[in-house]
């Protein structure tokens, strides 16, 4: 794309936005262009907080499908629009419904923490959500004599385990992008860079995190680079967040964490397939829309505001 239609498509963006009394809601894995429209980036949870108190009448999500459900149910009557439909999440597939209904089923006295990563099906199901930046706290919050299940990230759930000392039941799910982060490649980086300090994302399998010099949540990762001493970082989440790490710190390097192939599985296919012409479009058309059911919306609710009224 060269830089004329770039600027024409964020000025008619940003007119339509105004138009139609809009709000572009952006994840810190969306491509730096389109972060750089958004009205507001952060993670899940800052997201979710932001969509809960919107004026807006129109939402545009730039995300994934899971966190546009999640703007829809805590806005009925709001339209809430993403630019690709198809942009889903392989953790939230990694949990089918009917699956993990059996599941819940087999442990009847536990209570139910689903991470936001996950269906508003798999949300109707559970006791309260949570998300990489609250998941310690929301899981202290249950009484210790209460068993827990928790879904769908095996690998943030082991992590939490080792955070609180918490045996929980763990569901068997991961993020594709996460789990394919190659160990060996970062200690080759490490021993090329050894003043690198290596932050990492909880999602990441338990071997990358056992040499981690900082783990934590995605805004948790750009907080600690805005604040460390340190001048390099290799970065063990999705590649978007090194857009605003750049940001807030020019004089920083940042290496995103190689995965275990050639491919670019550092980088998450569904969120990059929102552009800026897909923005424009679904603005434009008010098109794709989320829609869900009243009664799954008010099922779905009531563990997303328990989550938000511990995160206050």
């Amino acid at each position: 794309m060269n830089t004329n239609v770039e600027i024409d498509l964020v000025d008619e963006i940003l007119k339509l936005k105004k138009q139609k009394n809009a709000v572009i809601l952006a994840h810190y894995y969306q491509m730096g262009e389109i972060q750089d429209i958004a009205d507001f980036i952060g993670d899940s949870l800052q997201l979710a907080q932001a969509a809960q108190k919107t004026n807006a009448d129109i939402i545009l999500f730039a995300g994934v499908h899971f966190m546009a459900e999640t703007a829809k149910i805590l806005n009925p009557d709001k339209k809430v629009i993403i630019p690709d439909m198809n942009a889903g999440c392989s953790l939230a597939d990694s949990c089918p419904v009917d699956k993990f209904s059996e599941f819940i089923q087999q442990h009847p006295d536990a209570v139910v923490i689903s991470y936001i990563n996950c269906t508003a099906e798999v949300k109707a199901l559970s006791d309260i959500i949570c998300t990489s930046s609250n998941a310690v706290k929301i899981v202290e919050s249950i009484p210790k004599y209460k068993p827990i299940i928790f879904a769908p990230d095996k690998n943030l759930g082991r992590y939490i385990i080792k955070k609180t000392g918490r045996d929980m039941i763990l569901w068997n799910g991961v993020c594709e992008v996460h789990e394919k982060f190659s160990l060996q490649k970062i200690l080759q980086l490490k021993t090329q860079h050894p003043d690198a300090l290596l932050i990492a994302h909880p999602e990441c399998e338990e071997d990358v995190l056992n040499y981690a010099d900082f783990i934590g949540s995605t805004s948790a990762l750009l907080n600690y680079v805005k604040t460390s001493d340190a001048q390099k970082f290799i970065v063990a989440t999705e590649t978007g967040i090194l857009h605003q790490m750049q940001k807030y710190c020019p004089d920083k390097t940042f290496i995103p964490a190689p995965p275990n192939n050639t491919c670019a599985c550092n980088e998450c296919p569904y969120m990059k397939l929102n552009t800026l012409e897909k923005i424009y479009t679904a603005l434009k058309e008010e098109q794709p829309e989320i829609i869900m059911s009243n009664e799954l919306i008010e099922k779905s609710k009531k563990s997303l505001l328990r989550m938000l009224e511990l995160s206050k």
